[in-house]
């Protein structure tokens, strides 16, 4: 009798591992994720999350809620003999790694961003996968050897197989281009990354993901009308904003670009959702379809968290990106002196890097929303996040996070980021101090 009242559930990780637990028949999401935490040995996932497969789509499960919510009937009538299955996926995209604290968190949002990439069908940047290619390799290979200039070709050529093109690159890429001229261009760049740490290599990948059209974004599809049958729309939910792209013979093709400034609201009424651009875009009111009142329901809860995260984490992102500047200064200037060949190379690296990175900081931000308590498909709901950014606005942190987790409590608490924003400060203090600029 006591066998029945347990379910037995797989989460499968980003790294193609598995982790099996047994839970009660009336367990709610929380009970699961703390024994994938015990499991991992990890205090928090921070920007991960428990997530079902639902036609082709990936939606993240709502802790307070029973598990038995997202598999139905046949939740109350499995077994321990087969087990449910979920999926811990990426739920928030981050502007830089090192706001992942957990080393093992950090790696299987590395691992997640490794398989996006040879998913990615972003043609039109195929610079970026090349060096993509070049950071997971130093990750995963370490420092390629050095070889001598007079080895001969049988040589060279065992030397450029250490890798398969289809582990590092698109199959659309490695069909335009062929095997034979990424196995020949590819070691180039990794050499280049020779001396980078694992875990250097891991965060540079990290970041170069972002400029994939399609690297660190949630997608979500929609509808145009609401008798279509197929949905076209996609809306990609991303750590600055929203992505509106409409997919035209298999390609992504780019309609709206929305930073957290430019919307002024989004809700729900039922499947239909409107989003509202602020006015000096002058853009008309945008109206797509879900698949129902409760797919709508999860796509603004996910992007309410989403626009949470960015404003808690803006101060840490604005210190990361005060080192990467530091750094980069301090990196021309020891070229400089030691190698003008090298400093050459890596500024040619570096300006293709810099010119598809955006690396704006939005300003404070106020939210006010509010939410129905249930979604039902047969009733009409509405599912409201207005934001409002003047352009000059300064409230106090604590008072504003305060007031906006009245009605629900805060997925990322506002210390555990301002802990992170004052650790970067006293690195910036201690770089300051040693004579090295910050300008």
């Amino acid at each position: 009798m006591r066998t029945s009242q347990k379910r037995q559930v797989s989460i499968l990780l980003p790294n193609k591992q598995r982790l099996d637990c047994n839970v009660r028949v009336r367990a709610r999401g929380q009970e699961v994720l703390n024994r994938v935490l015990k499991q991992l040995g990890v205090s928090e996932l921070q920007v991960l999350g428990l997530a079902v497969l639902k036609d082709n789509e990936y939606l993240f499960v709502d802790l307070e809620q029973k598990v038995s919510k997202y598999f139905g009937k046949t939740w109350k009538r499995g077994s321990l003999m087969v087990p449910f299955i979920l999926f811990l996926r990426v739920q928030y995209y981050v502007e830089s790694g090192l706001l992942i604290m957990s080393s093992k968190v950090q790696q299987l949002y590395y691992a997640e961003l490794r398989q996006k990439v040879l998913l990615s069908k972003s043609r039109h940047q195929e610079a970026v996968f090349f060096q993509l290619a070049a950071s997971a390799l130093q990750a995963e290979v370490g420092d390629l050897e050095e070889r001598e200039e007079e080895e001969d070709e049988e040589e060279n050529r065992k030397h450029r197989l250490y890798f398969l093109p289809e582990d590092y690159f698109p199959s659309w890429l490695i069909k335009r281009r062929g095997r034979d001229f990424l196995l020949q261009h590819c070691p180039g760049l990794h050499a280049e990354l020779r001396g980078v740490t694992q875990g250097q290599a891991i965060l540079q990948f990290i970041k170069e993901a972002g400029y994939l059209q399609d690297g660190a974004v949630t997608f979500y599809r929609m509808r145009q009308e609401k008798k279509e049958l197929r949905s076209l729309i996609l809306l990609g939910v991303a750590s600055k904003g929203v992505h509106i792209y409409q997919e035209v013979e298999g390609k992504l093709c780019l309609l709206y670009d929305l930073t957290w400034t430019h919307v002024d609201r989004l809700t729900f009424q039922g499947s239909r959702f409107e989003i509202s651009a602020v006015g000096s875009l002058c853009l008309p009111q945008l109206v797509f379809y879900t698949a129902s009142a409760c797919h709508s329901k999860h796509i603004l809860t996910h992007l309410r968290d989403s626009h949470r995260l960015h404003i808690n984490t803006r101060a840490a992102v604005c210190c990361i990106k005060q080192l990467e500047d530091m750094q980069a200064s301090h990196l021309y200037k020891e070229a400089y002196i030691c190698d003008t060949t090298r400093l050459a190379q890596r500024l040619q690296t570096n300006s293709l890097s810099s010119s598809m990175s955006d690396c704006s900081v939005a300003i404070q931000t106020t939210t006010a929303w509010s939410k129905e308590e249930e979604c039902e498909e047969e009733q009409v709901r509405e599912f409201e996040l207005c934001v409002d950014e003047p352009e000059e606005i300064f409230v106090d942190e604590v008072l504003w996070t305060a007031e906006l987790s009245v009605d629900e409590p805060l997925i990322f608490p506002s210390s555990y980021w301002t802990a992170v924003a004052m650790e970067m400060k006293q690195v910036l203090r201690r770089r300051t101090d040693e004579g090295v600029s910050v300008d």
